[in-house]
């Protein structure tokens, strides 16, 4: 690779670091507004005609997008490392970890949990599972980045060896 594509590679990566910054500080505060805020604020003038129950309910809702935005921060944060130099293969193997644990969870929470703590909640009747296509899809991506990157750490560990007999 030569230094004007390391350069130009450098700079992508920091300006998707930028986006993905964008990306989970714009949602989040969305997300943060819809469920924390405007709620709160209702609540104290008193015009909140919502029960407690009916908001947690919303609330548990929204919760696996709070796992998939850490999984965008998580990217962010990678590309911000690669932007400054450090070596692609352990910045790429914690990432891949903390992504895929993140999007797992996420999906198994949309998937399993969400129902099933509203059904303890008793604000619904619940189900034992949700079929939401994108939860399993995004839970099974989760958890293949998860085991790529322990093959990477491996394959990075016997590499070491391999580099130390020479």
């Amino acid at each position: 690779m030569s230094q004007s594509d390391l350069t130009r590679f450098r700079r992508r990566c920091a300006q998707f670091r930028w986006l993905a910054v964008f990306m989970v500080v714009s949602v989040g505060a969305l997300l943060a507004l819809m469920y924390l805020v405007a709620p709160g604020v209702l609540l104290m003038r008193g015009e909140y005609g919502i029960p407690g129950r009916q908001w947690l309910t919303h609330t548990l809702w929204a919760l696996p997008a709070a796992f998939y935005l850490f999984a965008v921060w998580s990217i962010g944060a990678a590309m911000g490392q690669l932007s400054k130099g450090r070596l692609i293969q352990p910045t790429l193997v914690h990432a891949l970890r903390r992504v895929g644990l993140s999007l797992g969870l996420g999906g198994l929470l949309s998937v399993f949990g969400v129902t099933n703590l509203i059904r303890l909640l008793g604000a619904g009747p619940g189900g034992w599972a949700f079929f939401d296509v994108a939860g399993m899809t995004l839970g099974m991506i989760g958890g293949a980045l998860f085991l790529l990157g322990g093959v990477m750490e491996q394959a990075g560990r016997v590499q070491a060896e391999l580099d130390e007999m020479i």
